[in-house]
């Protein structure tokens, strides 16, 4: 017989089942609502790797007894969504939206690819669940994103992942043999990284691993088989996430020959480019900010570069870009502001705006106060005259403070001159 693996196994058949994102399939939830009338428009799941997307696919298609279609983006191209959009119509579905085609890994189909999809999802030919580890946003052509409905799938929770580890060691067939004993977890926990699948995964090897006669899972045990078949970079599993955490840190800690190390893992490993390309413009913003805003321009035309030239000779550019953040001085002066301000509009409500600073378009609002004593600042020397404008409850409030470097100590200068001391500058 075949082997299948213990998450083929364990895949849930129906939403009671299914562990997880309660948000969507969760007794008054949306989508689960939407399932349950038979209702199921063309949806993107987003979310990260090892959280359901396939499953929820699958479970959908059971719920609502249509035929359904996988593609994998990666394997699969124009012909392949041809093709099925034609057994579809020879089938007599047209136009009754009742075959579902999943397309796995969906950021990874090039334009013309998501294009050939648009006439059929449009007509109802086809019902399309797309599901992408990537923000659809960027990935997926506004065209067809526009035609379809995005959820946005969570991590699962310890919680999720233990109920997970139970159902395994309970209702396995293969599992139940080897009488199994899961003496401690954080091991098992910390390997999946979030993962399900990784979870039992990894579940499987040790249990796989381990003598007959003593058949306990321990933080050791888990440990050391693990390490004795280390994984590669998959940049759909855990190592995706630890190498660019790896990467962002080396950047933000000022070590340029760890971060192209980084850089050269992630290239190496099949990255995105892309991926990596904007998560320098936002280090560049993030964490250099004012304190060399020539950073975030050449993180722009870093992204914008990648785009027009690709592999291989991207990883030039990406490299370039990466020393320069790594290299330069650095500033989380804006971050903290912007989180400062978003708690300060969260905890006040909606204060209301000064009548000074209002906009007075009509007859009646000039006449209510609105834009009355407002000073114009380029009326005035300096092109600066002092005004209120925080609402009364803040006023005062010093969300933004200039990080200690050599541009910001001038910009810290400079305001503190305008507002003598207001702000605490």
């Amino acid at each position: 017989m075949d082997y299948i693996p213990l998450a083929e196994r364990l895949r849930p058949k129906n939403l009671d089942e299914y562990i997880g994102q309660e948000q969507l399939v969760g007794p008054e939830a949306g989508l689960r609502k939407a399932i349950d009338k038979g209702l199921i428009p063309s949806i993107i799941l987003w979310g990260p790797p090892g959280v359901g997307k396939t499953t929820l696919a699958r479970i959908i298609s059971e719920a609502l007894n249509r035929p359904f279609y996988t593609l994998s983006a990666i394997s699969s191209g124009v012909k392949d969504v041809r093709d099925v959009i034609q057994k579809v119509e020879q089938a007599g579905l047209f136009g009754t939206g009742n075959a579902i085609l999943f397309i796995d890994e969906i950021h990874r189909f090039s334009k013309s690819q998501q294009d050939s999809l648009l006439g059929a999802v449009e007509k109802g030919v086809i019902t399309l669940i797309g599901a992408t580890t990537e923000n659809p946003s960027f990935e997926v052509n506004s065209a067809l994103l526009s035609r379809c409905q995005v959820y946005v799938l969570k991590s699962l929770t310890l919680e999720n992942l233990n109920t997970l580890l139970d159902r395994a060691v309970s209702k396995d067939k293969q599992l139940a043999e080897k009488k199994l004993k899961i003496i401690e977890r954080k091991a098992l926990l910390r390997h999946s990284a979030g993962d399900a699948r990784r979870l039992l995964n990894v579940l499987e090897s040790v249990a796989n691993a381990l003598p007959k006669d003593k058949a306990e899972i321990t933080d050791e045990a888990v440990n050391q088989i693990i390490q004795e078949n280390p994984s590669l970079y998959d940049k759909d599993g855990d190592q995706h996430y630890d190498i660019i955490s790896a990467f962002i840190k080396s950047v933000r800690g000022s070590d340029p020959n760890a971060a192209v190390y980084w850089l050269a893992r992630m290239l190496q490993g099949g990255e995105d480019p892309k991926f990596i390309a904007r998560r320098l413009i936002i280090l560049a913003s993030e964490d250099i900010g004012n304190a060399n805003p020539t950073a975030l321009v050449l993180a722009n035309t870093t992204f914008d570069s990648v785009q027009k030239i690709g592999m291989p000779e991207a990883r030039i550019i990406l490299s370039q870009c990466t020393v320069y953040l790594a290299s330069s001085a650095k500033s989380n002066a804006s971050y903290e502001a912007i989180g400062k301000a978003i708690a300060a509009a969260r905890d006040h409500g909606n204060l209301a705006v000064p009548l000074h600073l209002r906009n007075a378009p009509t007859k009646l609002m000039k006449e209510l106060g609105y834009g009355e004593n407002y000073r114009y600042s380029h009326a005035y020397a300096g092109n600066f005259e002092t005004q209120e404008y925080l609402p009364d409850e803040i006023k005062g409030t010093a969300f933004y403070v200039p990080g200690n470097n050599a541009r910001e100590r001038e910009l810290k200068k400079n305001l503190r001159e305008l507002w003598k001391g207001k702000y605490g500058y």
